[in-house]
């Protein structure tokens, strides 16, 4: 059985642990290793778009980051629950015509008893930034 420490129920330490692992993997940009944190069925919402299954995933952040470049991403605890947390994030990437943008949300994120997330639903707004503006 395939599990993925820490565990639910999460307390405030675990779900701060919980919160780092995700935004390292997604900031390695490797759709595979990021895959592997969710269910074989999760269930996304991202944006306007609906992705369900490992296989989905790899293939939705795979697309992402060939058009999303120099990707950085910073997570941050909004609250927990016995097997959900809630984040918000803000991420930094530029387009392959060089404009940088920012962008913004929330995601709420739920998992099974062996701390495989088996729903993230992500509700981000783009900004068109200027490169001297970057935060992250």
């Amino acid at each position: 059985m395939e599990q993925k420490l820490p565990l639910p129920p999460f307390t405030l330490e675990t779900a701060l642990q919980k919160i780092q692992l995700a935004e390292d993997a997604w900031n390695s940009q490797d759709p595979q290793k990021v895959s592997l944190a969710y269910t074989v069925d999760s269930e996304w919402r991202n944006r306007n778009v609906f992705v369900n299954g490992r296989e989905e995933i790899v293939k939705f952040l795979t697309k992402k980051w060939e058009k999303e470049l120099d990707y950085k991403l910073k997570k941050e605890y909004w609250a927990h629950t016995d097997n959900r947390i809630a984040v918000r994030f803000e991420y930094e990437y530029r387009d392959k015509e060089g404009k940088w943008f920012r962008a913004y949300g929330n995601e709420n994120w739920e998992f099974d008893e062996n701390g495989l997330m088996a729903k993230r639903y992500a509700s981000i707004n783009d900004l068109e930034i200027n490169e001297a503006d970057r935060h992250v």
